[in-house]
């Protein structure tokens, strides 16, 4: 099964930064993943690294292309995004704008262009029985 580790997944920097009430979204709805070992009897957790160039759309897809999270065709993709209230997506979207437009993002993030791939959290979980 895919799943996501929550701690890793709310050190990505547009939930740290940007939009900490996805922390409080996911966090309910995330399954620890040494309960889901637990559950299953024991099993192999692999971390699936999400690549620069990822086309899927998920909500890590645009790690380094932050632009993206700005398109409301790319958020529409994002159940999150219509979980959260409107007042919570604004605020953390015109931050994330203005950071973009004054090249503050990239004074932080620049490293992240340099990646091919970065570990989000996402973890493939696997039962062999």
């Amino acid at each position: 099964m895919l799943t996501w580790d929550q701690d890793v997944w709310e050190s990505f920097w547009l939930i740290r930064e940007y939009l900490p009430c996805i922390r409080d979204l996911d966090r309910p709805r995330a399954i620890p993943i040494r309960d889901l070992v637990s559950i299953l009897g024991g099993a192999r957790v692999v971390a699936v690294p999400i690549p620069h160039d990822c086309v899927d759309g998920m909500h890590g897809a645009f790690w380094r292309r932050p632009e993206a999270y700005l398109d409301p065709r790319v958020r529409a993709g994002i159940s999150t995004y219509a979980l959260m209230s409107a007042a919570d997506r604004e605020r953390g979207l015109r931050a994330l704008a203005a950071d973009l437009e004054s090249g503050s993002w990239q004074e932080r993030h620049g490293q992240l262009l340099e990646l091919d791939a970065l570990d989000l959290g996402y973890r493939l979980v696997v039962a062999e029985w």
